[in-house]
């Protein structure tokens, strides 16, 4: 991505020959991608974002390749004017990857590099919460 916009894709040989493309090496998935951007600390993305959910653990499988919907459940903490407030789980968050991807706010400095994917927190704007109770998100 620059500037909000996708530069290129991750094409296989065989994707690449059929889309007249360059390989970027990338058969069979995602392996040694290095998601650069500024990098934003957890406690500005969390000043941020204001109101919504830190998600710490995802769970399932819920992508749709075709669409780019995206459904996972979840559990993280709920966060109030930028502070950690408590935990939350069996939740639901959902989305399109296009839309995920245009609504990327900020990538955060916690990058993991024990992986072969290498990329901080996202923060994205937008995306759909279900399944907490209005008590829940009170009362914790």
């Amino acid at each position: 991505f620059a500037d909000g916009k996708v530069q290129s894709y991750m094409l296989s040989a065989y994707s690449a020959r059929r889309l007249n493309m360059q390989t970027t090496g990338n058969a069979g998935g995602a392996r040694n991608v290095r998601i650069t951007a500024p990098l934003t600390s957890l406690d500005e993305m969390l000043k941020q974002m204001g109101t919504g959910v830190l998600v710490t653990e995802l769970m399932g499988q819920g992508v749709n390749g075709v669409t780019g919907d995206y459904s996972r459940g979840a559990s993280g903490f709920w966060v109030e004017n930028g502070e950690i407030q408590h935990a939350v789980e069996e939740f639901t968050i959902a989305g399109n990857l296009r839309d995920m991807a245009a609504n990327l706010l900020a990538v955060g400095d916690d990058v993991d590099t024990r992986g072969s994917i290498h990329s901080g927190s996202w923060l994205i704007d937008g995306m759909t919460v279900a399944g907490m109770s209005e008590d829940e998100e009170l009362e914790g």
